[in-house]
């Protein structure tokens, strides 16, 4: 188990992350942004315009239709990308932005990504 202080820095290190993949990453209305939040048992995704700070599309982990799938975690992330790119090209989007916010492309992170790529989203 990690020690208090080792978790602390881990917390500080991602929003470091964060702020520096921020800087460059802006959802406009011709390409919204894709970002991804990752907890210890689901994963969620939204598809953000930061111009006006709306949310256009969301999906989860935690949707009946996913959380009632035997399977894993990595493999519930791919269908939460499939259902997000689903969702968005029902809404007239297809190009996105990634905002892997401050976790690694790997593991369910890279899973949702392929799995967005998969249901046609263009990034």
């Amino acid at each position: 188990m990690a020690a208090p202080r080792e978790k602390q820095f881990r917390y500080i290190r991602r929003r470091r992350i964060k702020i520096r993949i921020r800087k460059r990453i802006f959802g406009t209305p011709d390409r919204p942004r894709l970002t991804v939040y990752r907890s210890l048992q689901h994963i969620y995704a939204q598809i953000i315009d930061d111009t006006k700070g709306h949310t256009l599309v969301a999906a989860s982990s935690l949707e009946r239709a996913i959380r009632e799938k035997p399977g894993t975690k990595t493999e519930k992330a791919y269908l939460v990308g499939q259902l997000l790119a689903q969702r968005a090209l029902a809404k007239g989007i297809q190009k996105v932005a990634f905002d892997r916010n401050g976790y690694k492309y790997h593991g369910r992170v890279k899973a949702l990504a392929e799995g967005a790529r998969a249901g046609k989203l263009d990034f």
